[in-house]
């Protein structure tokens, strides 16, 4: 029994790291330039397919209407709100994306690496 313990403790054990390869304990503005764009980058894409879904049903519903005007008054609300958001979004990528190369993180949507992060 006491032979088995030694040869227990003679084991090495990898060392344990952080929570993943977002984060890095050296360089804390990097640390924050890479949670800043996997975030605003997620939530940006996120947007983007939302209101571009919400386009297409928006159409359909306006395509579907078969000339009721309250349908059609209704659809056109959902195209024009739909576009409105889509705009806005997209509005939204270049204004952080200007904050950040005032602030100096960098390339704040740096959308090619969030990709890779998701794919992995």
């Amino acid at each position: 029994m006491d032979h088995n313990l030694k040869l227990i403790a003679q084991i090495s054990m990898p060392s344990l790291e952080g929570p993943g390869p977002v984060f890095n304990r050296k360089d804390p503005i990097l640390q924050l330039d890479k949670i800043l764009s996997t975030f605003v980058g997620f939530l940006s894409v996120i947007a983007i397919l939302w209101f571009t879904i919400q386009t297409i049903f928006a159409g359909y519903k306006y395509l579907s209407s078969h000339g009721d005007k309250n349908k059609i008054e209704e659809a056109g609300r959902s195209i024009t709100n739909s576009l409105l958001g889509l705009t806005i979004s997209v509005f939204a990528i270049f204004l952080v994306a200007f904050i950040g190369r005032i602030l100096g993180l960098g390339n704040i949507m740096d959308l090619p690496s969030l990709f890779n992060l998701i794919t992995k």
